[in-house]
């Protein structure tokens, strides 16, 4: 979907400009412009979360649109955020690959989880039978756009049994965008 692809260039904004206050020279200004994007953060996660409690009042109707709404691939991630998806993280990861299985098997492997610690997710993919060169990528793409739009929380992914190396998708875990923001303008205050 395009909106999809518009949203998740914005993102990638995001995380480039968040990334750009650390330029700032004067630590009053770095300090402020953080502070200002946490305060919308914040602001959006508390009305997000004030529209799924009215929802949530409409009983059993209304936990099937909170859940429609995390299953939405833009909405899920607003939601992870700020920190009010329906689903946690394990939950998130789980569901993600036990819906691309199919989809790499029909692409010549087997995906397994080996673990998830703490947002640390690692994954085995075997390519079975014979396959061209271009198969491992291929999987790796599927499987790594299917955990990212899942789970764009994750601390890391790390996918096991291909040869090539892993390349980089400009994926920006959520959590760099309000996270760090507040970590940092908070050590900033204290110095």
């Amino acid at each position: 979907m395009a909106d999809d692809k518009e949203f998740q260039v914005r993102v990638q904004q995001i995380g480039e400009l968040v990334g750009e206050l650390e330029n700032i020279s004067e630590p009053d200004a770095r300090v402020g412009a953080k502070a200002l994007v946490q305060l919308l953060l914040d602001l959006h996660a508390v009305g997000i979360g004030r529209v799924l409690e009215i929802v949530a009042k409409n009983g059993e109707t209304g936990q099937r649109i909170i859940d429609d709404l995390g299953r939405d691939p833009l909405v899920s991630s607003l939601l992870v955020l700020y920190g009010i998806h329906p689903l946690d993280l394990d939950t998130r990861i789980a569901q993600a690959v036990e819906k691309v299985r199919p989809q790499v098997r029909k692409g010549g492997g087997e995906l397994e989880l080996l673990s998830n610690q703490e947002g640390m997710v690692q994954l085995r993919i075997q390519i079975t039978g014979h396959a061209c060169g271009s198969t491992g990528k291929t999987l790796r793409k599927i499987v790594e756009d299917a955990l990212y739009e899942a789970a764009p929380d994750m601390n890391s992914l790390q996918i096991e049994g291909l040869e090539e190396a892993a390349g980089s998708s400009g994926f920006v875990p959520l959590g760099k965008l309000g996270g760090v923001i507040a970590a940092t303008s908070a050590q900033e205050r204290a110095s």
